[in-house]
């Protein structure tokens, strides 16, 4: 049987897992997000609003794409940057460290292996790739079924109050047809509750926050580290500002998108990729040392048996030392008998 080398790890199910498992569910993540997005296949629910309610009657900031923040500048910073900033990183930590440090997955034989450099970056982009798409799920499925109105609600609705019988401000409508506005722009309106541009940012932020943190640990980062997690998080946090500021969604759906993309992040750093750690590679065994042989046949180690001949060696050095010495019978311990002397005798 072949040796298993240090620094190798076996893997005979990685390949099928990624075909058949991870990849499946990564399709649905991102067909479900699809559908969720650019469908309607999930009709909105849609609740009632109260006559002239201060709440939904500001001003309508216009399309996304004319926000100071638009869409898509939001999904181009959320995917550009924690991907270039794991692949510098991950450059950085692949060169650092000795190539005999790194652990190697084997597939199939001795020769074919997944590089770690490889390994680490698929596994870390295609985790925030999947995070981000089920952020996305998490907002859409979240405005879908509550369907709160946006501070812009009644200036998109265009409800007729005349016809609707608003005699004060406390009668509640809840009428399907109370709007003769655009029925995108109401569809859109209704879509409030949670901010998905605030919890899309603030998953992007605290994911590459945490890379940075938890991987980085060149000396002299003191201020480096925390002054680009700061900056993220910043631009995270004016995201929601931003969104607030134009009316389009309230304090309460910023802070509810804030909490989705913050613990969406948390759970799959410290549950699925254990904080970003690198496994290391299982010490090799520790073999037995062999007994000395001569000339091939191994040498039996026996228990060490005390010679007669020894023995009275001993005794004979021991009588000699105590030449002189009074002399006393084991059976009368209290008669004393003169000494002979041993070499007289010899």
């Amino acid at each position: 049987m072949a040796e298993e080398k240090p620094g190798l790890k076996s893997s005979s199910s990685i390949v099928p897992c990624f075909l058949f498992v991870e990849l499946v569910i990564m399709a649905g993540t991102v067909l479900l997000a699809y559908y969720f997005e650019y469908t309607d296949t999930f009709p909105v629910h849609v609740q009632g609003f109260f006559c002239y309610d201060k709440a939904f009657s500001k001003p309508y900031p216009g399309p996304e794409h004319s926000s100071k923040v638009p869409p898509v500048l939001v999904y181009s910073l959320v995917t550009a940057i924690p991907t270039l900033t794991i692949l510098m990183g991950e450059l950085m930590v692949f060169f650092l460290k000795a190539g005999s440090t790194q652990e190697k997955t084997i597939v199939t034989a001795d020769c074919c292996y997944f590089n770690p450099l490889f390994r680490r970056i698929v596994r870390f982009l295609g985790v925030y790739s999947f995070g981000l798409f089920t952020t996305s799920i998490f907002a859409n499925a979240g405005q879908v079924v509550t369907g709160n109105q946006t501070p812009h609600f009644l200036s998109a609705c265009l409800p007729n109050y005349t016809a609707l019988g608003c005699q004060s401000a406390m009668q509640y409508i809840t009428e399907r047809r109370a709007c003769t506005g655009n029925p995108l722009l109401v569809a859109s309106a209704r879509k409030s509750f949670p901010s998905k541009d605030a919890a899309l940012s603030v998953y992007s932020a605290v994911y590459t926050v945490m890379y940075v943190t938890l991987v980085s640990r060149t000396k002299g980062t003191r201020l480096a580290k925390p002054t680009v997690s700061l900056t993220l998080l910043c631009l995270a946090m004016l995201v929601g500002v931003v969104r607030v500021a134009e009316y389009r969604n309230h304090w309460s759906d910023v802070l509810a998108g804030f909490f989705t993309g913050a613990a969406i992040a948390i759970f799959l750093v410290t549950c699925v990729i254990n904080n970003f750690q690198h496994v290391p590679p299982p010490p090799p065994p520790v073999r037995p040392q062999r007994p000395e042989s001569v000339l091939g046949v191994p040498m039996v180690s026996l228990p060490c048996v005390e010679s007669p001949l020894e023995k009275l060696h001993g005794d004979h050095h021991s009588l000699r030392s105590h030449d002189h010495q009074p002399y006393r019978f084991p059976a009368t311990p209290d008669v004393l008998i003169p000494s002979r002397s041993i070499s007289s005798e010899v």
